[in-house]
């Protein structure tokens, strides 16, 4: 694998543990074990390969690769065709209770084929060579804390904390590797059968795609997606991460590089939806009961993101060793973001309760209480300023989508005793909801463009004010918010796909320059399927499908320059409002699905003044 090489040149293997990338070339460029947030021992997809990786492949250069998942599987199969023959090497990480395993299997498929394979780990993301010691049955390499261990049947050499075989394969001969990782203070990772654990694991990620409930157009796509977060959610809690990688830049060579590594609040109510329309209900509420725990506490202290188990501290530091992926520096680790004031958070924690218990998930213990305190502690901070969605590194300012999130949480909170009975003082909560509304519309809202703007006094656009129909805060017919929707299909599409905002109109504390985020894209066609527009709503949702890798995977961005994907890689979010919007435009009769449309509509506001509903 080649450090820059682009990410639609890899895949991705999970165990809902932990997380690898595989580059098509052969070589894993990126594991971190044991957990998706712990230290990677192959970072060279941040470097290069001194900085550790496992390559396994031809020795000669290859004519032509091939490779796809096996179906409704997370099972990677890899071609080699070669002067001579055909290699396949079959990559997977088996669903375990325990410590983590990458299985590695060559096959001759056809012909001769010399193979070589090199394992070379670096601990501390690439800067620690471990002791080696050869074993009977393969190798052990430690460094630390931490050890792996190497089993296989192949002769190996061991030189300079690496381990090297080459053997020669023809058709029907079969190689085997197994990986597992272990505490260094105690006994090795038992021995598994590498052939058996293939079916096993094989056979238990198709029981999992089959028990989906989509059976609406881009069935496959969604399939993918819905396979991918599976993988992504770190099974001892139900949290799940955005992504399992850090530092893969939004810009090639630039420094909007972050640690994705971690599970953010804003995510909640998309991905609950996400998994309860395809009947993955166990997961929808292992999410709402990981956000509950990581909420849980003094509500003045709810962070924007949190570790996979709800770890709140999350200190922010670069790693000086590693060059970047294409150069882009510096390499982060933890997220200084997390330390943030972001108000839309109230509204996602709210929302998201509120959606689990109209899909009828089992009540939560005390997820009242929660709410009732959230939400009191909001009342007195939610016209204060914040670093918003986009986590702008420039200080606080009064963000439009901020307002309307902190909306969502009140009219959340109304609903709630409106329909379940629960106690609160529903009369201060209704006025406070008309008293949000009634700032938003007059103080966000621009009459001269016609449209919301990211910011109060701004004239500057933002894809996050999509969300003000989807959230139910105004219908998308209503001229300010179809006002607002057009102007950003005007001057925020590029290629087909939305920007975040113009970075060049807008100070978020970094140099210029970006991708388009692609969930931006999914929100443009959820509004114009509310507008009636089906016909352009579906070529959006066409227009990141044609972007996936071959694969069928999506990063954060995409690059419309460059014309590759951008930033960190597999992006839940990205996923998550595939899977979403695919189910929103699939009834051909109907509009898409609001947010805020489930618990019947709020008590009308005020319109704000000159503005017609």
């Amino acid at each position: 694998g080649s450090p820059s090489a682009p990410l639609e040149e890899y895949a991705f293997l999970g165990d809902t543990h932990a997380g690898a990338l595989v580059h098509r070339g052969g070589s894993i460029d990126w594991l971190c074990v044991p957990r998706f947030d712990s230290d990677a021992c192959f970072a060279a997809l941040l470097g290069g390969p001194d900085h550790g990786r496992w390559l396994l492949g031809p020795a000669a250069a290859a004519r032509r690769v091939r490779r796809a998942y096996r179906p409704g599987s997370l099972v990677l199969e890899t071609d080699h065709e070669v002067d001579g023959g055909v290699l396949r090497v079959t990559d997977f990480m088996p669903l375990r209770d325990q410590d983590p395993n990458l299985v590695r299997i060559a096959e001759g498929l056809a012909g001769t084929v010399h193979v070589r394979m090199e394992l070379s780990p670096r601990f501390e993301y690439g800067r620690a060579r471990p002791w080696l010691t050869r074993r009977e049955d393969g190798a052990s390499l430690v460094s630390g804390p931490d050890a792996l261990r190497l089993r296989t049947a192949v002769p190996i050499t061991t030189h300079g904390g690496a381990v090297r075989a080459e053997l020669t394969l023809r058709r029907g001969e079969r190689a085997t590797f197994v990986l597992g990782w272990h505490a260094s203070h105690q006994r090795s990772t038992r021995e598994i059968d590498p052939v058996g654990a293939l079916e096993e694991t094989d056979r238990w990620w198709r029981d999992w795609s089959g028990r989906c409930r989509y059976e609406g157009p881009w069935r496959d796509a969604v399939v993918r997606s819905l396979l991918t977060l599976k993988a992504l959610i770190y099974g001892p809690t139900g949290g799940m991460v955005a992504a399992p990688t850090t530092s893969l830049p939004e810009r090639l060579g630039g420094v909007r590089n972050w640690d994705y590594r971690y599970c953010w609040v804003r995510d909640a109510t998309f991905t609950l939806y996400a998994l309860l329309v395809a009947g993955y209900t166990e997961e929808a509420g292992a999410w709402r009961d990981w956000l509950l725990r990581a909420a849980a506490g003094e509500p003045g202290r709810l962070q924007i993101m949190y570790g996979l188990g709800g770890e709140r501290r999350l200190p922010e530091w670069e790693v000086p060793w590693l060059p970047g992926y294409a150069g882009s520096s510096p390499v982060r680790v933890g997220n200084a973001a997390s330390r943030q004031r972001q108000l839309d958070v109230y509204g996602e924690i709210l929302d998201c309760l509120h959606r689990a218990r109209l899909a009828g998930l089992p009540p939560s213990r005390d997820a009242w209480a929660l709410e009732r305190a959230i939400l009191e502690h909001l009342e007195g901070i939610w016209d204060e300023p914040d670093e918003g969605i986009w986590e702008v590194r420039s200080g606080k300012h009064e963000f439009v989508h901020s307002k309307v999130m902190a909306w969502v949480a009140v009219d959340r909170a109304v609903r709630a005793i409106e329909r379940l009975g629960v106690e609160g003082p529903i009369d201060r909560w209704r006025a406070l909801r008309r008293r949000i509304h009634g700032e938003v519309c007059a103080r966000g809202f621009d009459a001269s463009r016609g449209a919301f703007t990211q910011q109060y006094g701004s004239r500057a656009l933002d894809a996050s004010l999509l969300m003000i129909p989807l959230v139910g805060f105004l219908p998308a017919e209503d001229p300010r918010v179809a006002g607002t929707i057009a102007a950003i299909e005007r001057e925020l599409v590029h290629d087909g796909l939305v920007r975040r905002y113009a970075t060049h109109e807008v100070d978020d504390g970094l140099p210029e320059g970006e991708g388009v985020f692609l969930p931006c894209t999914a929100w443009l066609a959820d509004c114009l399927a509310l507008l009636g527009r089906k016909n352009d709503a579906t070529r959006y949702l066409e227009r990141i499908l044609s972007v996936r890798t071959d694969l069928g995977l999506l990063a954060e961005e995409y690059d419309p320059e460059a014309r590759r994907l951008v930033g960190n890689f597999p992006q839940a979010f990205s996923h998550v409002a595939l899977v979403n919007t695919a189910r929103n435009l699939a009834d051909a009769g109907g509009p898409a699905e609001q947010r805020g449309g489930l618990g019947g509509a709020p008590e009308p506001d005020p319109p704000a003044p000159g503005a017609s509903r």
